[in-house]
């Protein structure tokens, strides 16, 4: 395992740009025939997804495979209460990438570097944060414990940099970690804006855990639990668990500690999200497929060749 060393609040502070140069986007309007309309990531009962082409669209929930708006391209985007987030090459710097912060106009808000390859993309209930995660240097984690990824937190409020997640104080059964084989990635976020869960790798094991902004603390819940999403309601954690050398898909009851695997039978290699609080939707080989929460039924091709689903409630 390569040693990672905790990268300090101070060098990950970023440069956040405002471009204010935008002309304001077309209004939706289902009768246009000329260009589409561009997605309003607060429109209700729709969902985005990017497609095959890596654009985001904007489709409604009950007919997804026909889109009435698109955004911008991106590797990895996500959408809630007006905020989208796009992760994407930076402009004019080869090999670098950025999250772009758009509004429900896509005006773009801010930018934000990245310190690596995009990986996972989430915005907050409210709107009001953002979380990215990157691997480090080009690395992966398909071989355990040989990648590198980081994993911040931005608040589009207070313009506050919350950093890397290796910055804050982390603890299992009550003991703070120390090890420096730490990685953090896939954040989701609760309803209050300060609390949110994420993936904790160390030293070859992953945890759930739980998050606290205002005291810059993580508390590890639940072990083999990656890419955490956290339910509408906030009672549940969609999750990919390692089985037997392949990840499937659960659902983490977090009020019983009841652990559901989902009716998925195949190896699932991302962040779910939630559709609603009765299904779950993820990119698969072949595009977005959807699946009950519960256990029951079966999985359902949603968007062939399309990832990175997102429901706008």
């Amino acid at each position: 395992m390569r040693v990672r060393h905790t990268v300090s609040a101070a060098a990950l502070a970023v440069v956040i740009s405002i471009t204010a140069g935008y002309a304001g986007w077309l209004s939706f309007d289902h009768r246009s025939a000329a260009a589409p309309p561009r997605v309003d990531p607060g429109r209700g009962d729709t969902m985005i997804y990017l497609d095959a082409e890596a654009r985001v669209r904007q489709a409604t929930r009950a007919d997804p495979a026909h889109p009435f708006a698109e955004g911008p391209t991106c590797h990895r985007a996500y959408a809630a209460a007006g905020t989208l987030i796009c992760l994407r090459p930076a402009d004019g710097v080869p090999d670098a990438y950025e999250a772009a912060i758009f509004d429900r106009n896509l005006v773009l808000r801010k930018r934000i570097d990245l310190w690596g390859t995009p990986s996972r993309a989430r915005v907050s209930p409210s709107g009001h944060l953002i979380a990215w995660t990157v691997f480090h240097s080009g690395d992966s984690y398909l071989l355990a414990g040989q990648f590198s990824t980081i994993a911040g937190i931005y608040d589009l409020t207070t313009g506050e940099h919350h950093g890397s997640l290796e910055d804050f104080t982390a603890r299992v059964d009550g003991v703070t970690v120390t090890s420096t084989h730490v990685n953090y990635w896939g954040i989701t976020f609760a309803a209050d804006d300060h609390t949110f869960y994420a993936t904790m790798g160390i030293d070859g094991q992953t945890w759930l855990v739980r998050g606290d902004l205002r005291d810059r603390t993580l508390t590890a819940l639940q072990g083999n639990v990656e890419c955490p999403s956290l339910s509408p309601d906030g009672t549940r954690i969609a999750y990919k668990k390692k089985i037997g050398g392949h990840w499937r898909l659960h659902v983490l009851d977090l009020t019983t500690g009841r652990q559901t695997p989902l009716a998925e039978q195949r190896d699932v290699d991302d962040q779910a999200a939630w559709l609603d609080t009765q299904t779950v939707a993820y990119r698969q080989n072949g595009g977005v497929f959807a699946v009950p929460a519960d256990g029951t039924g079966t999985a359902r091709l949603l968007l062939p060749g399309a990832s990175s689903p997102a429901s706008l409630p």
